[in-house]
């Protein structure tokens, strides 16, 4: 059994405000469900980042300031399924830069496949696969030789709160040296009738996929979770500039938990906190970047400016 899940789930469920870890909707089924989210027409992240990547992947290389004969390490923390990274990776290996690839994350299975994909997309490609935490894999990388390039994509900086993206990115910038660079990407601060479907769709995929974390404890911690008694809810507003997601207690309602020997119980209409995610400006990220080494030296934007690439260098 994870314990630490257990734990977690012990600590956010025991608060007035109850809440749980988005990290928890990554198991093997969550994986393949947050899939098809970046495949939704609503989810408009997926195609404003690949079209960066599709279009200004020479200006991206560029950027990292990097010699064809240096060899160097590409990082990536949380790789998925690897869609983006594939069109920088391809343009790698055709203009001969010398790198291995080292993506980091938290689940196996989608390094397995990743992996599997990789052996047959690009077999002369060098992959190193790194399955745990992001920064104990950092720490262990941080005295090789190599300069470290490190790509956070997809915008998963906003799923912290500003303080914690503050500490995550101090952490980060401590596992870096002189001379190495971090693509970051943001999601901007946009207009409500963009950003919100993208987090309540109309084929209900985003429900499925928080939803799965009852299911989830329901197999793992012996829970009794009535699935069909809670419902998932999104809110955005562009002052704020912060989407949140919620699941709804539709009932009221207790749910026993065998592994933790505890009942929750759950008002009609109480809110369990799942999720934030955060959209940037220039003036967000650079009160996020305080007390880091790291300074922005390039800026990426699709063709509708609904997504930016930073480009930041450790000084």
């Amino acid at each position: 059994m994870n314990q630490e899940f257990l734990e977690d789930v012990r600590e956010g469920l025991s608060q007035e405000k109850k809440y749980l870890k988005s990290k928890y909707f990554y198991d093997a089924i969550g994986d393949q469900i947050f899939v098809e989210i970046m495949n939704m027409p609503e989810y408009y992240l997926t195609d404003a980042e690949h079209e960066i990547f599709e279009e200004k992947s020479d200006k991206i290389i560029d950027a990292f300031a990097v010699d064809r004969a240096e060899t160097f390490d590409l990082i990536e923390l949380g790789s998925g399924d690897g869609t983006k990274t594939k069109r920088l990776l391809a343009e790698l290996l055709q203009l001969a830069y010398s790198f291995d690839y080292l993506p980091i994350d938290i689940s196996e299975t989608s390094l397995k496949n990743l992996l599997a994909d990789l052996r047959q997309e690009f077999p002369k490609l060098r992959v190193e696969t790194q399955q745990g935490d992001y920064f104990s894999v950092l720490q262990g990388l941080k005295n090789r030789d190599a300069k470290k390039i490190i790509l956070f994509l997809g915008s998963n900086l906003g799923n912290m709160r500003d303080r914690e993206a503050n500490e995550f990115l101090c952490k980060l910038d401590d596992a870096m040296n002189p001379g190495d660079m971090l693509l970051l990407g943001l999601d901007l601060i946009k207009p409500q009738s963009i950003v919100l479907p993208a987090y309540d769709d109309a084929a209900g995929i985003t429900a499925r996929f928080n939803l799965n974390l009852l299911h989830r404890m329901n197999r793992e911690l012996g829970a009794d979770f009535n699935v069909e008694q809670f419902s998932h809810r999104a809110a955005y507003t562009e002052e704020e500039g912060i989407a949140r997601s919620f699941i709804v207690s539709e009932a009221d309602q207790t749910v026993y938990f065998k592994a933790l020997d505890m009942q929750v119980h759950f008002a009609a209409g109480e809110n369990i906190d799942m999720e934030i995610s955060r959209k940037y400006n220039d003036e967000v990220l650079a009160k996020i970047l305080d007390q880091t080494d790291l300074t922005i030296v390039h800026k990426l934007l699709d063709s509708q400016a609904l997504f930016a690439d930073y480009i930041l260098a450790k000084g």
